[in-house]
């Protein structure tokens, strides 16, 4: 996103941002902070410098500018003093409020579907990601495209001869990404077509796909069972195209896929414009339900996941989790004489264990894909339950 080349050395000057978030009625202080840290890492994942948070208390956004007018002075004289280069907020603009606060503050706007397709945008390796991609910025390019002839108002309704070009424009531009929609939206049926052919003709083994929260090592999980080399980086969204590998545990074959990280707010554009790497979820047998249990809020994209999942719906099959991250887990000990109650940050890994998580219905395993710990615990709990399926669906097809 918008790297500047010195002249005398390689290294990237990344841009500034300061970020910008409601707490609306009924929603806690620290969940907006932790949305404010999502998309902090969402800006440094664009390559993207965070330089300060502003966050206010409102029944809802303001439906003009989001926020109220003395906190948007605030934002513009921090933007004006620090030279800022964009300005992110943590919810989806309409059209109309982007283009009020564009003329407020003079510099790049963007919420946060717009950064999460920026990184999808560079992401995206394959033809076919890229497609989903491009249909995703289209749709949401659509009713924002008013904005971008904003420099020809003084033009609009000029008398003889100046019969608006900006709004000409506009239509001529709607007319252009309309088509390439359809285009797109073709291109895409064809592909899913195609696809949904190769997942038929694959071989009589069982599919089981790997699923979480953005950046929860399923990646590394994936290498670490199938001896492959899937990119991993502790990034949000490092994997975006879908990934098929054969793996086998003793005598069991079995394909696991490795899948794009679900997020809170995920756009709506980018769930339509990956039906067909769903797709690869709810055609699964058994899905892998990869936690991180190291983050702190790892309940709540538990909770993300799953209503995720219910939406595709892919939560009526068998389901593995997987507490990733052991080795980076951390907790505070209470000391004897300490009365007051514990926290959630007081609570030993052990203790969770004892807690709520001993007590869900999917089998569990604690592991750590990065140290190797609990790996073989992993391979025998994904052995049993694979190997349950494999007889259930092809009972007549003998293990080798």
């Amino acid at each position: 996103m918008g790297n500047k080349k010195g002249h005398k050395t390689s290294e990237k000057k990344h841009e500034t941002s300061v970020l910008v978030g409601v707490t609306v009625r009924g929603q806690k202080d620290t969940t907006t902070v932790e949305y404010l840290d999502e998309l902090a890492f969402l800006a440094k994942t664009a390559g993207v410098k965070t330089l300060k948070r502003f966050t206010q208390k409102l029944d809802k956004p303001h439906p003009k500018t989001f926020i109220g007018k003395g906190k948007m002075e605030d934002v513009l004289a921090y933007v004006q003093e620090h030279c800022v280069d964009i300005v992110i907020f943590d919810d989806e603009l309409s059209p109309s409020q982007l283009r009020n606060i564009e003329s407020i503050l003079e510099v790049k706007i963007l919420d946060r579907s717009n950064l999460i397709l920026d990184i999808f945008a560079t992401r995206a390796q394959t033809a076919h990601a890229r497609a989903q991609v491009e249909l995703a910025q289209c749709q949401y390019m659509l009713p924002r495209l008013t904005r971008l002839w904003t420099h020809l108002d003084r033009q609009k309704g000029g008398g003889a001869g100046m019969r608006g070009p900006g709004e000409t424009q506009i239509e001529t531009d709607k007319r252009i990404i309309t088509h390439k929609i359809t285009l797109l939206k073709e291109k895409l049926k064809l592909i899913d077509k195609q696809k949904s052919t190769q997942r038929k003709q694959r071989m009589q083994m069982v599919r089981v796909a790997l699923v979480g929260y953005t950046n929860v090592g399923k990646s590394t999980i994936m290498n670490m069972l199938s001896k492959s080399d899937v990119f991993a980086e502790n990034k949000l969204f490092a994997t975006l195209d879908t990934t098929i590998r054969k793996v086998v545990i003793q005598n069991l074959p079995f394909l696991l896929t490795d899948t794009v990280g679900f997020i809170r707010k995920l756009p709506h554009h980018l769930v339509e414009s990956f039906k067909s790497t769903l797709d690869e979820v709810r055609d699964a047998d058994v899905l892998v339900h990869v936690v991180d249990v190291s983050h702190p809020n790892f309940e709540d994209h538990i909770a993300v996941v799953n209503e995720t999942l219910k939406d595709i719906g892919g939560l009526d099959k068998p389901i593995i989790v997987i507490f990733n991250k052991i080795d980076a887990f951390t907790y505070v000990k209470k000391d004897e004489d300490d009365l007051l109650p514990k926290t959630r940050e007081n609570y030993s890994l052990e203790d969770l264990k004892k807690m709520w998580m001993s007590k869900v219905d999917p089998p569990t395993v604690y592991i750590s894909a990065v140290k190797k710990i609990n790996t073989d615990e992993l391979k025998e709990v994904m052995y049993k339950h694979i190997k349950e399926t494999h007889l259930d669906i092809y009972p007549h097809k003998l293990l080798y």
